[in-house]
């Protein structure tokens, strides 16, 4: 696995970070249009003090830039700036900017190295975490990627500082997901304190809590599946918004869905609902979603968890444990029926 570093004001340093792991000459910076006005001078006057070329680029903010037309056009960027194989990229940014540049990185040249600098919240606990790297294409979200570990992951909890309010809650959601999959005590303390501790440590926690998983399972074929609960019904929700609704919100809804339709499975305690929602509006995320259970389930149909009839859920057993289970594709449509009615 990747060094993970977490220190509030690391950025400045991250030319002196990456001199003792990587033996390159230049850095490529992708950022995007609201990032980069924010921490882009400091990320390179910080690679040019240590000695190194910066050449840098920016997206636009959003989803829509985790695109095949925006990757081809940073292969190209890299190309005609002559990065070769013995360079590397700085992914500077939230998921979007994270996802991409990984995935340019592991394809550019047939892979070049590259280092995640995570600037929101779910950034730091989730995608910058564990070496899935993608792009989305009009038939589903991530479909289209590579498993491509970053040499260095740096987080700097002093960027959370300026990052609105709703991008904040997004990555609430995915600490949320943590503690209902792994982590009764996080959830604890999340119902205790929120987010008004200390965020590093919050922060170290659920990356320990990632880290751990992917260690035992890298390339997504058993246990790590654990990490997408709430995501086939959230990335269906993504898509059917036409990504108007942000991916911690979809989630958010997604977890909610599933845990209501266990609880009356009676697969889970009614405690596990009680908790998972009191957090969810804490956080000031969606439990509810006006698309359709039908709806949902045909934009699920190209879930990356299917295998030909069947698909892998995550499914809540007890406050802070969740376990995969194998069902037919057709059964999906009533777990979400289900999920969606309160009576």
């Amino acid at each position: 696995m990747s060094e993970i570093i977490i220190k509030s004001g690391v950025l400045k340093n991250l030319g002196h970070l990456v001199e003792g792991l990587l033996k390159v000459k230049t850095f490529a910076v992708i950022s995007d249009e609201n990032v980069a006005p924010l921490y882009g001078k400091t990320v390179a006057d910080s690679l040019v003090g240590a000695g190194y070329r910066v050449i840098s680029f920016t997206i636009p903010a959003g989803e829509k830039s985790k695109c095949a037309d925006r990757f081809f056009e940073l292969q190209n960027w890299l190309a005609e700036n002559h990065v070769t194989r013995s360079d590397a990229l700085v992914a500077l940014g939230g998921g979007v900017v994270g996802d991409l540049t990984g995935f340019v990185a592991a394809t550019y040249l047939r892979g070049v190295a590259f280092v995640q600098v995570p600037t929101t919240l779910l950034a730091m606990v989730d995608s910058s975490v564990g070496g899935k790297t993608g792009i989305d294409i009009p038939a589903g979200k991530n479909l289209v990627g590579a498993f491509h570990q970053p040499k260095m992951v740096v987080c700097d909890p002093y960027t959370l500082k300026t990052l609105p309010a709703e991008v904040f809650s997004d990555g609430c959601a995915e600490v949320i997901k943590h503690g209902m999959i792994r982590s009764k005590g996080l959830l604890s303390t999340l119902e205790k304190s929120g987010f008004d501790g200390e965020i590093a440590d919050i922060i170290a926690e659920n990356i320990d809590i990632k880290r751990t998983i992917v260690q035992r399972d890298e390339f997504d074929t058993g246990e790590r599946q654990l990490l997408n609960f709430g995501h086939t019904i959230g990335h269906a929700i993504e898509k059917l918004s036409d990504f108007e609704v942000s991916h911690g919100q979809a989630v958010a809804i997604g977890m909610c869905i599933i845990t209501r339709a266990a609880v009356k499975k009676g697969l889970c305690p009614v405690e596990c609902l009680e908790i998972l929602e009191r957090l969810v509006e804490k956080c000031g995320l969606p439990a509810k979603t006006d698309f359709s259970a039908e709806e949902i389930y045909e934009a699920a149909l190209g879930d990356k968890k299917r295998m030909g009839d069947t698909i892998t859920e995550i499914i809540p057993r007890e406050v802070g444990f969740c376990e995969l289970q194998k069902m037919p594709v057709s059964e999906l449509l009533e777990w979400i029926t289900s999920g969606q009615s309160n009576t």
